[in-house]
């Protein structure tokens, strides 16, 4: 049996798996809302977005956190 090439990671290796979040099913809602206010009124659109764009900006926030708090070269 010949020698393996290259580098072998190292047994063990630690997985990064993000945390469960609510962020991204009400940014669907608030989406979803955005688009119905389309055909059905400006109101819905309003709400939708004002869903939306605060728990975008707090799923990318969020997000840039968790990839911090990783090891470097992870």
């Amino acid at each position: 049996m010949s020698e393996p090439d290259g580098e072998i990671p190292p047994t063990g290796e630690e997985l990064h798996i993000p945390k469960p979040s609510l962020l991204p099913a009400l940014a669907t809602v608030g989406l979803t809302l955005a688009l119905i206010g389309v055909t059905l009124g400006i109101v819905f659109t309003i709400i939708g977005l004002l869903i939306a764009i605060p728990v975008i900006v707090l799923w990318i926030r969020s997000a840039r956190e968790e990839l911090a708090e990783l090891p470097p070269g992870h």
